[in-house]
Formats: structure tokens, C-alpha cells, sequence
């Protein structure tokens, strides 16, 4: 085992620089959290940590004291593409922020132009790569997220087999499989790499997530239930079988939250801070939220609230059908969320016709999205499927009981009338008897705050995570080099 680590982690975003999705949560705590872990962890091992995200125009217009480090070139076919790096720090650590033609002319983080996005994350991922030789700095690990930066992982054991980066691993976060990325074979053809006889399926062989997943030493599912679904039709993707294939290579370690971040002691964004020994303040900021949003403020009824992305994986469609089962019960609802344009509509006629019961927000709102996991009683996540969670996680850190179908990251941080309510198969019916079993249990305030108690108590931090994550570095590491 190598004395000092070396992890060079590859994302397209991360908190605080660039955030759109869930994946700039993790990238930008993860790394954070295993360069903190304690010696007694890590065996005496330095772990050097750095992170390294493309120079979005939205990133290059927020961070002020990236400083240029250094210019080189990239080789392609048709000449040369200039590779421009900028370092700053986050919390002692070294980030790298990589510009270049492809990036830069990209506009967004994510474009719905898919060979723009195939250029720029090709790009990204061989510059990456290059830079470690650039700086004479070798990494151990170069630890990989999703499809965009999958290629590293491709590309590092093509150079691996012509004698380059001689003892360096790969590792392949999987966050959420069916993104597989575009077809990028002229752009690695633009690079000078091949395409290598993978054994995947003949569609998936130029496709830059399952080129990963072929490539990397080690494999990571956010959840351990999302380790095992993989392998089965229903989540594979086409994929299942050569995962299967693939299955000692593979791993299911659960995602963490910022618990320091998402404290409701310390919370600013909510109207009232509490904690598990604090719960009776708790209510207040039920009230809080139901004035904020119109509601009648009564302290009895039922408040459930949705924090989500407007997609079908989401279950936000179950959510209005499953209300209107239930509109004979009392209940409130607050939905945050904005995303697929029929899902609005179908949540905006469920306001339509639950006026004095029903409000939603069609925006992204950090601040609000906290105030309903402090103000609302029970969280609803009826997900088609779910690689992790992060919302379940933060709501049980809030008090706020969530109600979830059984998939994915989902089983694996609730425990079944316990921490929250779980239902098998996302069914209208299904979600709606689970609502109702909640809302049956809700009078009993000791039944209820022994359950929200509990879910508080849980410890999601990234401590847990980062302890494992390092594990399998450690154990990365000795099979490359016990080969």
C-alpha cells in the first residue's frame, strides 16, 4: 500500500462553486470529508485530496480568486486545444478549475445539445488527466462521477496499457445510471484514442458512462440497494448483465448529507431553530409555512411537503392522484419543485382544485425547501426508482416523517414504521394507503415524536461515508498493484 494517497476526484459540479443537481452536493462534500478523516482512520495515511471541475462561464463569473496556474496543450487530430487551469481552495483544499475552447464556448452547465456536451466532458476528462503529469503530482486514485467524467476512467487504462500512468487506479461513482452520456467516438477518435473491444452491448460501445464502468478498477453505487438493482432488468438499463460480470468490481456505498449544514438547531434559513430535545418549538415553524404560503394555519391538520425535481423517476405524477383518493381526510400540501412541464400542469390542477388546502412553487428555493422540511410533518417521495436520496435523509434530520416507495438508497435509510412509512412498487393505490396510514398514526403525538426522534437520530453524515470510501481506495490500490 502506497504511504501517502493520492485522489484526484473528477466531477462536473460541486458545492459551493456550481450546483444544479445532486451531484454537486456529494462532489462537494465527499472530498472534503475524507480529507478530514482522523489518523487512526486512515492508518497513518496522508490522504491528499483535490478536486478538479470544468471552468463553467457560471463559475468563472462567481469565483474570484481562482488564480491562472498553468497553459498547456491538448493533443487532437486537427491541432493542438489549449488547456488553461486555475487553482483556488475550498476549506484547505486544492481545487483545480480547467478551461478550455470546449468549455468555454459551452455556456451552460449541462446543454441540450448532447454533442456539445460529448465535446466539452471528453475534453474535460483528458485535460484532467494530463494535468497530473503536468504538475508532477501522481495520484493514486482518480476517482470518477457519472458520465461526464467516465472517460477518465476509460482513458486512463488505455494510457495504463501503453505504459503511462503505471499504478494508478480508477474509481466510477454510478449516481444514476440511465445518463449514460452521448455517442463521443469522433471525439475520441479527434484525441487519439480508440475505441478498445469492450464486451459491452454493441449499442453501448461508445457511450461514455458504460466505457466507465468497463474501464474502472472499482465501481460505486450511491446506495447499497442500488448495488444490487443494477443487476436486475428492471434498473440495468440494458447494462445488467455485464454488471453482473462485473459484480466483484462493484460496491454500494450510501451518499451523506451536510449534517453541519442541515442542523435545525443552528438552521438560519428556518423561522424557528429546534432539536430532538427541543421538538414542542417545532410546530412553529409549521405555522411559519403555512403563513408564508396562504394556508389556514391549523396546528392539527396533516402538512405534508414535497422538496423535488418535476420528473417521472420522481413519482410526481402518484402524488396529485394519490391526494384526490384522499381528499375525504384532513390534510394540507406544500410541492417545491420545477421540472417536466405535463408534471406542473398535473400539480397545478391539483391546486386548482384543493385551493384552500394545496400550494406549490414551480422554482428552485433553497431556503424555502428547508422551511418545509421544518414546517411539514410528513415528506412524500414516492420515486420510480432512487440511487440514493438526499431528501429523505435531510427531512428525517429535520423531523419531517418521510413516506417513500421501497427502491433504492430509500430502503436502505428508512426503517419501515420506525424512522418513516414505506410501500412496495410505486402504485397510485400503494402510496395512497401509505399516506393514509400516516395520517392515522399523526393524532398520537407520542406515537409521532418518538418516530421523528428516532429519524433525527439517524447519522447521515459524510463521515460514515468517507470512512468507506477510503476502505475501498485502500483495497483499489492493492489489486492494481498485486497484479
Amino acid at each position: 500500500m502506497p504511504e501517502n494517497l493520492n485522489v484526484l476526484f473528477l466531477a462536473a459540479e460541486a458545492e459551493p462553486f456550481v450546483k444544479v443537481g445532486g451531484l454537486g452536493d456529494v462532489a462537494g462534500a465527499l472530498p472534503r470529508y475524507l480529507r478530514g478523516l482522523p489518523p487512526e482512520v486512515t492508518e497513518g495515511s496522508a490522504l491528499d485530496v483535490r478536486l478538479v471541475l470544468p471552468m463553467h462561464p457560471v463559475v468563472k463569473s462567481d469565483v474570484s480568486d481562482a488564480r491562472p496556474l498553468l497553459i498547456f496543450p491538448l493533443a487532437k487530430k486537427d491541432g493542438d486545444v489549449q488547456v488553461q487551469v486555475f487553482e483556488t481552495s475550498l476549506n484547505g483544499m486544492t481545487v483545480y478549475l480547467i478551461d478550455g475552447e470546449p468549455i468555454s464556448s459551452s455556456g451552460s452547465v449541462y446543454s441540450l445539445d448532447a454533442a456539445l456536451d460529448g465535446e466539452k466532458y471528453t475534453f474535460f476528462s483528458l485535460a484532467a488527466l494530463e494535468l497530473t503529469r503536468q504538475l508532477n503530482w501522481k495520484p493514486n486514485i482518480v476517482h470518477a462521477n457519472d458520465w461526464h467524467t467516465a472517460l477518465a476512467c476509460y482513458a486512463l487504462l488505455i494510457k495504463r496499457w501503453e505504459g503511462e500512468f503505471p499504478a494508478v487506479s480508477s474509481v466510477l461513482t454510478l449516481h444514476n445510471l440511465p445518463f449514460m452520456g452521448p455517442d463521443v467516438s469522433a471525439h475520441l477518435e479527434a484525441y487519439g484514442l480508440p475505441l478498445a473491444q469492450t464486451g459491452l452491448p454493441e449499442w453501448a460501445h461508445a457511450l461514455p458512462l458504460p466505457l466507465g464502468l468497463w474501464a474502472a478498477d472499482s465501481i460505486v453505487a450511491v446506495s447499497p440497494t442500488y448495488a444490487r438493482e443494477v443487476l436486475t432488468p428492471e434498473f440495468g438499463c440494458g447494462l445488467q448483465d455485464y454488471l453482473h460480470a462485473r459484480r466483484e468490481a462493484l460496491n454500494g456505498i450510501l451518499n451523506g448529507i451536510d449534517v453541519e449544514s442541515f442542523n435545525p438547531a443552528t438552521d438560519a434559513a428556518i423561522a424557528v431553530n429546534y432539536g430532538a430535545p427541543t421538538l414542542s418549538r417545532r410546530p412553529q415553524n409549521k405555522t411559519a409555512l403555512q403563513v408564508r404560503l396562504g394556508l389556514p394555519t391549523d396546528a392539527n391538520v396533516p402538512l405534508l411537503g414535497v422538496v423535488s425535481r418535476m420528473d417521472p423517476q420522481k413519482g410526481i405524477d402518484l402524488i396529485p392522484k394519490a391526494l384526490k383518493k384522499l381528499r375525504d381526510l384532513n390534510w394540507q400540501a406544500v410541492i417545491l419543485g420545477a421540472g417536466v412541464p405535463k408534471l406542473e400542469e398535473q400539480v397545478k390542477a391539483l391546486q386548482s382544485e384543493f385551493p384552500d388546502r394545496v400550494r406549490a412553487e414551480f422554482k428552485y428555493d433553497p431556503g424555502l425547501a428547508r422551511q418545509i422540511y421544518a414546517g411539514a410533518d410528513m415528506f412524500l417521495m414516492p420515486s420510480r426508482y432512487e440511487p440514493c436520496g438526499l431528501s429523505q435523509m435531510i427531512a428525517m434530520r429535520y423531523g419531517c416523517v418521510p413516506i417513500v416507495s421501497a427502491v433504492g438508497g430509500l430502503k436502505d435509510t428508512i426503517f419501515k414504521d420506525e424512522t418513516g412509512f414505506m410501500f412496495e412498487k410505486p402504485t397510485v393505490s400503494r402510496f395512497a394507503t401509505a399516506i393514509k396510514k400516516a395520517i392515522a398514526i399523526f393524532p398520537d403525538r407520542a406515537k409521532w415524536e418518538a418516530m421523528q426522534k428516532a429519524g433525527m437520530e439517524q447519522d447521515f453524515s459524510w463521515t460514515v461515508s468517507a470512512r468507506q470510501y477510503f476502505q475501498l481506495y485502500q483495497r483499489t490500490c492493492a489489486r492494481l498493484i498485486a497484479r
